[in-house]
């Protein structure tokens, strides 16, 4: 195995945990920013709204996109297995 292909798992490596990663992050995001302009608004400055409600959307995103995230992880130890053997 030489130095390219070891960046390229790497860069793959990478990929993979931002396809994985990027969505759930983003809807964290835009849910903390609605409930910091709700709060902003009412004058509500609980911590523990914005915690559970970002908790909420982590594990619907996880119900829904659940499978496609094992299957992303799945492709990749099938890449780097098939690489090991080859």
């Amino acid at each position: 195995m030489d130095s390219n292909q070891i960046a390229d798992v790497l860069r793959e490596m990478v990929m993979v945990a931002l396809r994985i990663s990027g969505p759930m992050l983003l809807l964290c995001m835009l849910v903390g920013v609605v409930v910091a302009i709700l709060q902003a608004v009412t004058s509500i400055h609980e911590q523990s709204v914005g915690f559970v409600l970002k908790m909420i959307v982590v594990v619907l995103f996880l119900t829904v996109a659940g499978n496609w995230i094992l299957t992303a992880l799945q492709d990749f130890s099938l890449s780097l297995f098939r690489l090991m053997l080859a």
